[in-house]
């Protein structure tokens, strides 16, 4: 569920309207996306006030985090984009290779999953659906094997967990227990990957 609430004069975004998305998790939490929208997650009953009072106290924050994925997306604007042909190439290599790695780690974690589909996607780098099917980006093959293997267990894991509770992590550290290596390395670069795309 989406609200919009209005946060008046807040340190130097003043005037700016957010969104708010309330579930069932039990904090606040504060999304930066790359266009530089600012998303705040809050529990469904927490009042209004409260939701005022943490993007308040984070507005600091808040502005510094957006004035650096602006500041990074214009720098992605200004990298070399990949052919329709070298992104065919990538699409037919992940083809062979993901589905390999996505064995591999099945087997040694127990799960069971149906269809692998590879794409060139812009927002996502894996996902798996709630009939098994899981999809991986061609780009992993740009990232260092390392982490195209976290987007894989990361996404069987979700055949265990569909969700992103701490079982779902303690999973993940289970199988990978350097995986925050790869986490913080899609984070940090992921959208240096993703702005190859045209």
């Amino acid at each position: 569920m989406v609200n919009y609430y209005r946060v008046m004069n807040m340190s130097k975004l003043k005037k700016t309207v957010y969104p708010i998305v309330r579930s069932s998790r039990k904090t606040c939490a504060i999304k930066v996306k790359p266009n530089g929208e600012v998303v705040i997650y809050a529990p469904y009953r927490m009042p209004l006030e409260l939701i005022d009072k943490f993007v308040l106290e984070k507005s600091e924050w808040i502005s510094k985090t957006r004035q650096s994925v602006l500041c990074a997306a214009e720098e992605r604007q200004n990298i070399k984009k990949l052919s329709v042909d070298e992104i065919q190439y990538l699409i037919d290599d992940a083809k062979r290779i993901i589905p390999l790695r996505v064995e591999h780690f099945a087997k040694e974690m127990g799960v069971r999953y149906n269809r692998v589909t590879i794409k060139s996607q812009h927002t996502r780098w894996g996902s798996c659906s709630n009939k098994s099917n899981l999809n991986f980006n061609c780009l992993l093959l740009l990232a260092p094997e390392n982490v195209l293997d976290y987007v894989v267990v990361h996404e069987l894991c979700h055949l265990k967990e569909m969700n992103h509770s701490k079982s779902f992590w303690n999973e993940v550290e289970r199988v990978l227990p350097d995986y925050k290596m790869s986490y913080d390395w899609l984070k940090k670069h992921g959208g240096e990957l993703m702005a190859q795309l045209p």
